[in-house]
């Protein structure tokens, strides 16, 4: 069995199993009648490989290949009426179909996958169209004989065993051809392209490309079985390519497993032996498939090989590598990291603004980075940060950009996103995006256009300085979150990148991780390359940065060294707010009982870890606020101090207490008037009635009178802080004890920062207790009677704003949580 593990030989296995069934044929063995629907099922077999594969690899679902099936029958009855050669019929019909196939996979390639169905559908009805129509080269309903025709190895008989043989030998062909394909760089690049077609773009991989080539490819296959089934069948007609062959060939790859290549041969031989089925069971054709469709849908919805292959792999045993977790390489060796500020810059941005329709993402935007700088940018949640790295990768997406970005010499703007990869930028993702449906090896060997020997023992020496080399051979959901982040920063450094664009390295780590994706950028920085990093994680963040630029609201606000830049004041205020009133809270006792209680509560996302043994109460009619960085698990607590998220382990006690939630982002239905927006949340609440009237009439007088008098408006046309205000007013519907705001000021200007909080304010004034999820420290110090201090995912600092000392405190505790523990403060 070791021998099948080589691809070459699992390759060989086909052609020689197709051999001996083709001497099995010429032998009398089997009947004639067999020996044609064995040839008819390998026919089928190539049709159905070439849909599957494409579904498979690609993600295109396909309804029109019965047309290029036709196109290689008639290519076949047109050639041998003509007195073509075997070898120019089959050129052209392939190069026809490839032609066709390559047009349609371009055209749909930019939309979703129900558009590209309905054009191969539209394709298929036009081609029966023509086929009927075209009577002089197809013979209408009456179909067009296919005579003999010569080859080079000689004279070809129709409708005789010769053809019988001959499909079953280009099966094997076919076959061993898409088990070999299988390891190559195509099939990487478009199942990268199916996966994540964004990220495969930063990979260098065009995916309206990857589209085009792969359905030029399918459609290939089936006009070359086309051919051979007009050889083998002797005469051709519509019948056989309907939009019902159509439906047939999507139920058989269901069946056998779309995107393997037994699945194939299985689906080729449902296709050849349905009709003999049909008859046995005494049902129409139609309404077995259907059965056999549905049965396969709801029990095996993978398909028969997948799942054949899975209960081997359950059933064998294996042998399991633990992945490592060490850091394979020593650290650096310390040096000087200053960069020279004469240095010429290798990247110049001038004048750089993205604008989103009326949001604008960027600001006349000015910076340049030196050769081997590694420079951080840092800011608040919306500062402008992740459109900046897009715009240096070209995945804005449908923003406009203005201004000038200068690489190497090179205009960046004017350049795709796959020639930026080419040009030497690479890039990570916040949330390691990995390609799923590929290894770990395969996830960077994609990068490559062809895969040799030496590409390959690259690759395999990169996974090892990353600490991969263990898991080469894992898929990314099988690693730990941290392990991804290291296949996301392996497949960036593949092919030695001269620039490297980090989003967020250290997000989601623990210590040790985050130290080892430390030494890595140390050692990018050593071998010469420029990194550009984005994060939260300040401590890290700094330890590796030689300048820090500080960005709020789209532009540059303050630059530094690291252990600078946060005294600029305004990139402290950036952080931690400014306010232009105290809208002082409540008065309270102090002994107001416990609304909600979390006892050791932890929470995970797979293996990123987002809270860590959180113990808090809200105390009833009080205002609690949660200051913390973008990425501390402000939100994570939310949901579940709400009740909607289920914490990993802890305790949640909330007895009759019903809370209400303002996520963030409001999440309103804007294409909902105001009045449907308000009904929708009493509906979920179980009102109706005169009770839904009458909370209706209450949550509308505690709208603002512009917002009161707009009540059949759509939520779409409020400005932002119309729209803060309408999804707190949503949130009451529910009548809750506890409204927990998720980021209330997020992206208002500051006359609507103030209103929005004014009317929060007055919640608590009606006795409702309020918990404020907020990025800025100093609003919530304004607004709130107590304050907790969240910093990667644990409560680093409480207190009270009244306690002169508390301050101070909390802004410690803000920027470096692992500095200020267990701070209680009155």
């Amino acid at each position: 069995m070791t021998f099948l593990r080589s691809r070459p030989a699992r390759a060989a296995l086909a052609l020689i199993a197709a051999v001996l069934l083709v001497v099995v044929m010429n032998s009398g063995a089997i009947p004639p009648y067999q020996a044609y629907s064995v040839a008819l099922a390998a026919v089928y077999t190539i049709v159905v490989l070439s849909v599957g594969l494409l579904a498979g690899w690609s993600g295109i679902w396909s309804v029109g290949h019965p047309a290029f099936f036709a196109l290689g029958a008639y290519f076949a009855a047109y050639g041998s009426a003509h007195a073509w050669s075997l070898e120019l019929i089959v050129t052209g019909a392939i190069a026809a179909s490839a032609v066709l196939g390559g047009f349609l996979g371009f055209a749909g390639a930019r939309f979703s996958t129900l558009y590209i169905a309905l054009l191969t559908l539209a394709f298929s009805l036009v081609s029966l169209e023509v086929i009927n129509r075209w009577t002089d080269v197809t013979g209408g309903d009456q179909g067009v004989p296919v005579s003999q025709v010569d080859s080079l190895a000689g004279v070809l008989p129709s409708g005789g065993a010769e053809a019988q043989g001959l499909a079953v030998a280009a099966a094997g062909v076919c076959l061993a051809i898409a088990v070999l394909v299988k390891g190559s760089a195509l099939r990487m690049r478009l199942v990268a392209a199916k996966s994540h077609p964004m990220v495969a773009q930063s990979a260098g991989i065009a995916p309206e490309a990857q589209s085009a080539l792969s359905f030029a490819v399918s459609a290939a296959f089936t006009g070359f079985a086309g051919v051979l089934l007009g050889l083998m069948t002797g005469f051709v007609s519509p019948d056989p390519f309907s939009l019902t062959m159509g439906i047939s060939l999507i139920a058989s790859c269901v069946l056998g497993g779309a995107g393997t290549v037994l699945g194939a041969v299985v689906g080729g031989a449902y296709l050849a032996w349905s009709p003999t089925l049909a008859g046995a069971a005494g049902l129409p054709q139609p309404v077995v498939q259907g059965i056999v469709l549905i049965a396969v849908l709801i029990f095996l919805p993978s398909g028969v090989v997948p799942f054949l292959g899975k209960l081997v792999g359950r059933l064998s045993p294996s042998r399991t590598t633990s992945p490592r977790d060490d850091d394979p390489q020593p650290a650096p060796v310390a040096r000087d990291r200053a960069v020279s500020p004469d240095s010429p810059p290798v990247l110049t941005l001038s004048n750089v603004s993205v604008r989103f329709g009326g949001l604008k993402a960027l600001e006349d935007t000015s910076l340049s980075v030196r050769q081997g700088e590694v420079l951080a940018i840092i800011g608040p949640n919306g500062a402008g940060k992740t459109t900046l790295m897009n715009v240096l990768s070209g995945l804005t997406g449908g923003g406009q950009v203005d201004g000038t970005v200068d690489y190497a010499g090179k205009q960046l703007l004017t350049m795709r996103p796959t020639a930026r990869r080419r040009l030497g930028i690479g890039r990570t993702f916040q949330h390691a995006e990995a390609f799923s449906e590929l290894t770990v090896a395969e996830n960077v060997l994609c990068t490559h256009r062809r895969i040799t020997a030496r590409q390959r023992d690259v690759v395999a020496e990169l996974l090892g300085r990353v600490g991969l080399a263990d898991v080469a051979g894992r898929y990314p959901a099988d690693l730990s979150f941290g392990l991804q982040k290291r296949l996301d920063l392996a497949r960036a450094m593949a092919e030695e990148p001269a620039l490297l664009i980090l989003d967020e390295p250290f997000g989601g780590l623990d210590a040790e991780e985050r130290a080892m994706a430390a030494r890595q950028i140390e050692r990018l920085r050593d071998s010469g390359a420029t990194v550009i990093i984005i994060d939260h994680v300040l401590d890290d963040l700094f330890a590796v940065a030689d300048r820090v630029i500080a960005f709020d609201f789209g532009r540059p606000i303050g630059e530094g060294p690291p252990g600078e830049v946060l005294r600029n004041s305004e990139v402290l205020s950036s952080y931690l707010g400014t306010t232009t009133a105290r809208t002082a809270p409540p008065e309270r006792s102090g002994d107001e009982p416990v609304a909600i209680r979390l006892t050791g509560v932890d929470h995970h996302y797979g293996g990123v870890a987002a809270l860590h043994a959180v113990d808090l109460e809200v105390r009833t009619g009080g205002v609690l606020g949660i200051a913390g960085a973008n990425g501390a698990g402000k939100s994570t607590l939310g949901r579940i101090l709400h009740g909607s998220l289920r914490p990993s382990g802890g305790l949640r006690e909330a007895g009759t207490a019903r809370a209400s939630v303002v996520p963030e982002g409001r999440a309103l239905f804007k294409t909902l008037t105001l009045r449907e927006n308000l009904e929708v949340a009493a509906y979920s609440a179980g009102l109706k009635g005169a009770r839904l009237r009458d909370k209706l009439d209450e949550t509308a007088h505690w709208l603002p009178p512009r917002l009161r008098d707009r009540l059949s408006v759509q939520a779409a046309a409020l400005s932002g802080g119309e729209q803060q205000i309408l999804a707190i007013a949503r949130a009451l519907m529910a009548g809750p004890d506890v409204l927990i705001v998720d980021e209330p000021a997020l992206g208002l200007a500051p006359a609507l920062i103030d209103e929005v909080y004014e009317r929060i304010s007055r919640l608590a004034d009606d006795g409702i207790t309020v918990v404020l999820l907020e990025q800025l420290l100093s609003r919530a110090m304004t607004v709130c009677h107590e304050v907790v201090v969240l910093h990667e995912g644990a409560i680093v600092a409480r207190g009270t704003p009244s306690d002169s000392s508390f301050a101070a405190l909390a802004e410690a505790a803000y920027f470096g949580g692992e500095r200020v523990t267990a701070l209680e403060v009155g």
